[in-house]
């Protein structure tokens, strides 16, 4: 929820609307861009790989216990 706040928040910033805009408009697209990028990363990326890991250490252990 606070990553979406932060990605929310830079859209002014990245779109190019109020003042200084040309010298803000890269940070903002920069910083929505790490953010959804560590978000997915965070939320997906990681657990799938822990859930793949974690299989393939129980099948190991299970062959090992036969």
């Amino acid at each position: 929820m606070t990553s979406l706040t932060v990605i929310l928040a830079m859209i002014p910033a990245a779109v190019g609307a109020g003042a200084g805009a040309d010298i803000n408009a890269p940070l903002a697209v920069a910083v929505i861009g790490g953010m959804i990028s560590s978000t997915l990363l965070t939320l997906v990326v990681v657990p799938a790989v822990y859930s793949l890991v974690e299989g393939r250490r129980e099948r190991k252990q299970a062959a090992i216990g036969t």
